[in-house]
């Protein structure tokens, strides 16, 4: 498993340069934005298709080592499997429909098809970073606070994901009600929030969504890992216990996530403010895909770290190989026992 999660990385990372190569030649700001090109349509959807698969793959994988695994359905564990399915759930309502329109050159299923796209791709989104913040803010308040973490309270975690659900619809509900609006973005081929709309209005709701979405949960996970970091750091580590050697284990695992999911969400973030507030024309167009792209990344990032830096889950695979191997041991001894035993009674 995790030799492929190497190599689809591999493969994404020469797919991204693929894309922004014929980006980087079909937009110019310093020219009029002319729309994309075929070639830069089929280099997007050339990356897009890449992100659906291992996405896909990606967490589905996790989602079925969880269901595998039992002991891996812990309370804390509900909010990393919530952030799986949020992320699947943008695989198959989000990104087929921007790979179908790159391959076309157009969006294709009609201006209600776009407010659903961008509605259910900002909400599912939405979801992994909130997630991703109350993970931040369970692990400073086990860590820091001495709470012992109870494996058997599983309602604190399933308000957190239902929390993370409402908010995230709280701010997500608003354009379809007529607070700014859902449309097409960059050249066409995909929907977002009208970040271009330059009524009070539209810019109000863009302002809320910067704060209240990004920089809010930002800020939470930067002070709860802030501090965790310093109280790691001054642990001695040559008294450092197992336990605690386990804690900055997952502590790596949760702050890669976090570090990797801001790499794909904070440009967008920029580039929307850019367009909301900065001069008309500042973001082209074709340019505006570059950000939209790394955003959808992150549904191939999260499993990818969490695969590789889990304890859990590769201490799980290398017991079930190990009774696997312990299983065909003694099946093949059994089978030489009976096959000892006929002979001999054969030779009677």
């Amino acid at each position: 498993m995790i030799s492929f999660f190497f190599s689809s990385s591999s493969s994404s990372s020469s797919s991204f340069f693929f894309f922004f190569f014929f980006i980087n030649v079909t937009a110019d700001s310093s020219v009029p934005d002319p729309g994309l090109s075929r070639a830069g349509h089929t280099a997007v959807a050339v990356v897009l298709g890449v992100i659906l698969v291992l996405g896909f793959l990606g967490n589905f994988l996790v989602l079925l080592v969880f269901s595998r695994f039992p002991a891996l359905r812990t309370p804390i564990n509900l909010l990393l499997i919530n952030i799986s399915v949020s992320d699947m759930l943008v695989c198959i309502f989000g990104t087929p429909f921007s790979f179908a329109a790159s391959v076309y050159g157009r969006w294709l299923t009609g201006a209600q098809g776009c407010r659903w796209y961008g509605f259910s791709n900002a909400l599912f989104g939405m979801v992994s970073l909130v997630s991703l913040s109350l993970l931040s803010y369970e692990r400073y308040s086990t860590v820091l606070r001495s709470s012992q973490p109870d494996s058997s309270d599983y309602t604190k975690a399933w308000l957190a994901i239902a929390g993370s659900w409402i908010y995230s619809l709280a701010w997500t509900v608003p354009p379809l009600l007529g607070w700014s609006s859902y449309g097409p973005e960059g050249p066409g081929t995909t929907c977002s929030v009208q970040w271009h709309q330059r009524s009070a209005r539209a810019r109000a709701y863009v302002g809320c969504l910067f704060v209240f979405c990004l920089l809010l949960p930002l800020l939470l996970m930067l002070f709860c890992y802030g501090r965790i970091l310093l109280a790691v750091r001054g642990v001695n580590r040559v008294n450092q216990s197992s336990a605690e050697r386990r804690e900055a284990r997952v502590l790596l695992m949760v702050v890669s996530m976090v570090t990797g999911y801001l790499l794909c969400w904070l440009p967008y973030g920029v580039v929307a403010m850019l367009a909301s507030f900065g001069q008309p024309g500042s973001v082209p167009a074709t340019a505006s895909l570059i950000p939209s792209v790394l955003a959808k990344s992150s549904t191939v990032l999260n499993p990818i770290i969490y695969v590789l830096l889990n304890n859990q889950v590769t201490r799980l695979e290398k017991g079930q190989r190990n009774c696997l191997s312990h299983m065909n041991r003694l099946r093949l001894k059994i089978e030489d026992q009976e096959t000892g035993d006929l002979e001999q009674h054969q030779h009677k």
